[in-house]
């Protein structure tokens, strides 16, 4: 094995496209809420930056990618990364420094978590907040990245394809956000009082950043400088456009105005919704992945979530069902044509690989709903999750950080 430097450049690249992405979901979310809890909503994500990153070179990347334990984790052999250097490695990229690899998966870790924080965004306390996400990182990211893209992990080894992480990341999080929020129960004042957005120019550049990044994400994914990184590529804003037409028409349809905020929702969606399928569609098939996850994230937001249950930020609607529209899709257009590496879905003659897309989000929604549960009721025993009535009142940038977003002047 020989390191080939453009493929090192454009994994490294795609390493800072990645990265960038979460700083972009921290305008994202900032910028949903109110203006009492921007501060604290962007130090969510801008902490998890830095928390998984020291979590994945001393631990996590071990877990998640070392010398499998029966399928189901990894071995702590190569904690602290004993063992993972500067040559190719024969099991996850023959042509990229070892480390290339482990720093561009580390950014995947990074924002999984992150992605969460909006489901609680408002009420939870910072110091529970940066216990569970260390926990969530150990106990959920690291076995089910292991089942799916780890030499020897079952999930891999039963045939399920996730390309870029729409089972690793998006359904984990989407699913574990849902139980958030079931847990911490509702903003005071919730269904009673304005909790409008407090800046969608914010959340608007915060989409910018996230679709930008996303082809780093994707297309980054096939770890060269190649044609799949570009079928990637096209897949990825194909699905992006289409989902961002399709919310925004259905809102139109809906409530009379086409939303600015809509249209962002659905950029994310088909982002999502593709994320697992991007090298193994055409961009045909990417189309209508867009299409299915604008309208079903946008169904799920609109008619299953909002006013039922406080995910603040609707992860579940666009993250969870998003990723499970996003897997079991890919089982239904996939194509060896476009990736010979990966297999033929539904409508190219294998229904047997739909099955298996079916069985990987059952597991992984069900394995992530218990295990986020049991970590949310250990930690609300022994740190409590939830500020005070007074604290969320106030505000968590003022009551937790002592600071505000923004100072208003009176001009002389």
């Amino acid at each position: 094995m020989e390191i080939n430097g453009t493929d090192t450049i454009w994994v490294l690249v795609s390493s800072a496209l990645v990265m960038l992405m979460t700083p972009g979901l921290s305008l994202f979310y900032g910028g949903l809420v109110r203006e009492k809890n921007v501060l604290s909503t962007i130090m969510h994500s801008f902490f998890i930056l830095a928390l998984i990153s020291v979590q994945w070179v001393l631990w996590g990347y071990s877990l998640s990618f070392g010398p499998t334990i029966g399928g189901w984790i990894g071995s702590l052999s190569w904690v602290g990364l004993n063992g993972v250097g500067l040559e190719p490695s024969p099991n996850y990229a023959s042509t990229i420094p070892h480390q290339a690899f482990m720093v561009y998966q580390m950014m995947f870790a990074v924002i999984t978590p992150a992605l969460i924080s909006g489901s609680f965004a408002e009420r939870k306390r910072f110091n529970s907040f940066i216990v569970f996400s260390l926990l969530w990182a150990t106990f959920v990211y690291a076995p089910v990245c292991h089942w799916v893209w780890g030499k020897g992990g079952w999930l891999g080894a039963l045939g399920a394809l996730d390309f870029a992480g729409g089972t690793v990341v998006h359904i984990t999080s989407g699913v574990s956000a849902l139980v958030c929020a079931l847990v911490l129960g509702k903003r005071t004042g919730y269904g009673s009082e304005p909790m409008e957005p407090h800046n969608i120019t914010m959340t608007m550049i915060g989409t910018a950043i996230l679709w930008f990044g996303w082809f780093g994400f994707n297309a980054g994914s096939s770890l060269g400088a190649n044609a799949l990184a570009v079928t990637a590529f096209v897949a990825t804003n194909t699905a992006a456009a289409t989902a961002a037409l399709t919310w925004t028409i259905a809102s139109w349809l809906h409530h009379g105005r086409p939303s600015v905020l809509g249209a962002s929702a659905g950029a994310v969606a088909g982002l999502v919704g593709i994320t697992p399928a991007a090298g193994f569609v055409s961009p045909l098939s990417a189309m209508a992945i867009g299409f299915l996850a604008g309208l079903g994230c946008y169904f799920a937001v609109e008619k299953i979530v909002r006013g039922r249950i406080d995910d603040a930020l609707d992860v579940f609607g666009v993250h969870g069902i998003g990723g499970i529209i996003g897997a079991l899709a890919t089982g239904i257009f996939a194509s060896k044509a476009v990736n010979p590496a990966g297999a033929n879905g539904l409508l190219f003659g294998n229904p047997q690989q739909f099955v298996i897309q079916a069985i990987a989000v059952g597991v992984v929604a069900a394995f992530s709903a218990m295990v986020t549960l049991i970590l949310l009721k250990l930690l609300d025993a022994t740190m409590g999750l939830r500020v005070t009535r007074e604290e969320e009142v106030e505000g968590l940038d003022m009551s937790l950080h002592g600071e505000v977003a923004y100072r208003h002047f009176t001009p002389l």
